[in-house]
């Protein structure tokens, strides 16, 4: 028997070997190297920024940042969800191009395309149900249950972003197609506009706004990487980084926006929604992308660290949504045992049990991974080829179906600490979710042709 799992790694080290040697020379290897390296960023940074602690009523958790004021100017390294957003874009443009030369359209592409995002998502949601409703059997705490299913689910508020900014690829390529870098502009001053409003003239409702016009100018800027209207140019990249970096310093430290790129509960926060100092950094980080692009092919011509890359990305959604589970797992085995002992948040002793803490949600999630990534691997570019989706009633059921699916991804984000029943989430909003998913699934298989090769 034990034997069993060392010949399954041994199956998966020979097929990214084989995926890594069959790479067609004219990918963009720098891209699916970024998409890692910010994915990995995302897990360390949130896994470092937790503090736990014991009293007499059980466990305290929060955010150094929050205790710890000189982390804060460290979260510009940390924060690289535009840097996700920016190669989204790229390889969004790329697959919705080569989609529609193969004979596909907008809906087929839509179908596609959610299908890899929302199989290891519904795997994960599954998953976190169940554990809900096996940790109330064995007479869990409904506070805690509430708790711990919060925590592990907050990967879904990127997702909501990321999904919405995806299937609005479409129209926002056209629009690309027509007006190119005006339209990452016109969104950085709608962005302006919404803080405007939202911080000095407290217009209510307006600024939110920008949690979808941010993330959408970024994506935009990974489309005019694609297509060469930005190219990797040192006389565009070093300019690039260099002004994004000294606006961002304006913004901050002399403006009004605070310098953590990370909320924590202050009045303002960069993130929630996405403001103009979130932009700066992004602009900063696009502009760094561009000028190691050629550098980052030529060293992932090397077997040994393209085969890295590609293992990563064959299981990074995995990866992704599993990462704040292993440190729900993580507490219960370190702190809930009292193997982790006590530090003060931000101490020397704090930052040097960062270690075996680090070490630790690493194998949790090494674990979660081999069981559940075993599901975004069937998700490849072959695994759902739909080519043209004709007719106005399947487009308005994928509309309905995607609808449905951020309708409830939503929700569950927005959900909070409290128990909500022994499902530990929503009824209501896992049937909207799944209700979606189950929507665009039929449609697939009803309406769908094969994309031809």
């Amino acid at each position: 028997m034990a034997a069993q799992p060392v010949r399954a790694v041994q199956r998966m080290t020979r097929r990214v070997r084989r995926l890594a040697e069959r790479t067609p020379p004219q990918r963009e290897r720098h891209v699916d190297l970024l998409r890692a390296v910010a994915i990995t960023a995302v897990v360390v940074g949130h896994w470092l920024v937790i503090y736990v602690a014991r009293d007499g009523t059980g466990f305290q958790g929060g955010n150094i940042l929050e205790v710890a004021p000189w982390t804060r100017p460290l979260t510009w390294l940390f924060q690289v969800m535009p840097l996700f957003f920016l190669v989204g874009g790229f390889a969004n443009a790329a697959s919705f191009v080569s989609h529609l030369g193969r004979g596909g359209n907008a809906t087929g592409w839509v179908l596609g395309r959610t299908a890899r995002l929302l199989r290891p998502t519904t795997i994960f949601l599954g998953g976190l149900t169940v554990a809900a409703v096996t940790a109330g059997l064995l007479g869990a705490a409904p506070a805690l249950i509430g708790a711990a299913v919060w925590l592990a689910g907050i990967p879904l508020w990127f997702l909501v972003a990321y999904l919405a900014v995806m299937v609005l690829t479409p129209p926002m390529y056209a629009l690309h197609r027509r007006a190119g870098l005006a339209v990452p502009i016109v969104l950085a001053v709608l962005v302006g506009v919404g803080d405007l409003a939202r911080l000095v003239l407290k217009v209510p409702y307006v600024g939110q706004a920008n949690y979808l016009l941010g993330w959408l100018a970024v994506h935009q800027l990974g489309f005019a990487w694609q297509d060469g209207r930005l190219p990797s140019r040192r006389s565009v990249a070093l300019p690039m980084a260099a002004a994004g970096a000294v606006i961002l310093v304006l913004l901050t430290v002399v403006g009004p926006y605070p310098v953590s790129m990370v909320g924590f509960g202050e009045k303002i926060e960069n993130t929630s929604p996405p403001t103009l100092a979130l932009l700066a950094l992004a602009v900063t980080q696009t502009g760094i992308a561009l000028w190691t692009r050629d550098p980052g092919n030529r060293w992932l011509r090397r077997p040994g660290p393209w085969t890295v890359v590609v293992a990563v990305n064959m299981v990074i959604m995995t990866l992704f949504l599993w990462h704040m589970t292993a440190v729900v797992i993580g507490v219960l085995v370190l702190h809930a045992t009292a193997v982790m002992p006590e530090a003060t948040p931000g101490s020397a002793f704090w930052l040097l049990l960062r270690v075996p803490w680090l070490t630790c949600l690493a194998l949790i999630l090494a674990l979660l991974v081999a069981v559940f990534g075993r599901f975004e691997r069937r998700t490849g570019p072959r695994a759902d080829p739909v080519g043209a989706v004709r007719g106005v009633w399947p487009a308005a059921l994928t509309i309905a179906g995607v609808g449905a699916v951020l309708a409830g991804l939503l929700s569950l984000a927005l959900a909070g600490l409290d128990y909500h029943g022994v499902t530990g989430l929503p009824v209501r909003v896992l049937a909207a979710y799944f209700g979606g998913v189950a929507v665009l699934r039929a449609v697939r298989r009803r309406y769908a042709r094969p994309a031809r090769e």
